[in-house]
């Protein structure tokens, strides 16, 4: 039952930010991580393990997406190195599959228009600007991955 609190939030964080209500979409992402935290590994009998880590990759992208419009860059800037040490460090692909399938939903979009924007719009210091340059290059290449499949369709 948590977890469809925790989806449910991530659903109106992503409606939010596209609404351009950063506050809520910050409110929904953070309710969202805190359901998950009430989780243990242990006795995941609903939800797997990998559904869990999706939706707090989702809620953590959406969060920095409307720290970043709230100019909260330093907070933005936590989520950012959270959500790419945590995703990359397992190479397990689990990060890349759950950034393939936000694509496809249509929900990765709000989050990469708003991290362009910030690159290119604000003076971030440069260790911002480098985790979100990161992050960016990122989405982009998963953008880009999703293109060039579905062509080849």
């Amino acid at each position: 039952m948590e977890d469809r609190r925790a989806e449910k939030s991530c659903e109106q964080a992503c409606e939010s930010l596209k609404r351009q209500d950063y506050e809520m979409a910050l409110k929904h992402c953070t309710e969202a991580l805190l359901s998950l935290g009430q989780y243990s590994m242990a006795d995941c009998t609903g939800p797997c393990p990998l559904e869990i880590e999706s939706i707090k990759i989702e809620s953590l992208l959406y969060r920095i997406a409307s720290f970043l419009q709230l100019k909260n860059y330093g907070q933005a800037d936590e989520d950012c190195r959270h959500v790419l040490g945590e995703g990359l460090a397992k190479g397990d692909g689990a990060f890349q599959a759950v950034l393939c399938c936000m694509q496809l939903k249509g929900k990765l979009q709000p989050v990469s228009s708003i991290l362009a924007k910030s690159l290119t719009g604000e003076s971030l210091n440069g260790m911002v600007t480098k985790d979100l340059t990161r992050l960016k290059t990122l989405l982009t290449e998963t953008e880009w991955k999703n293109q060039w499949a579905s062509a080849r369709l």
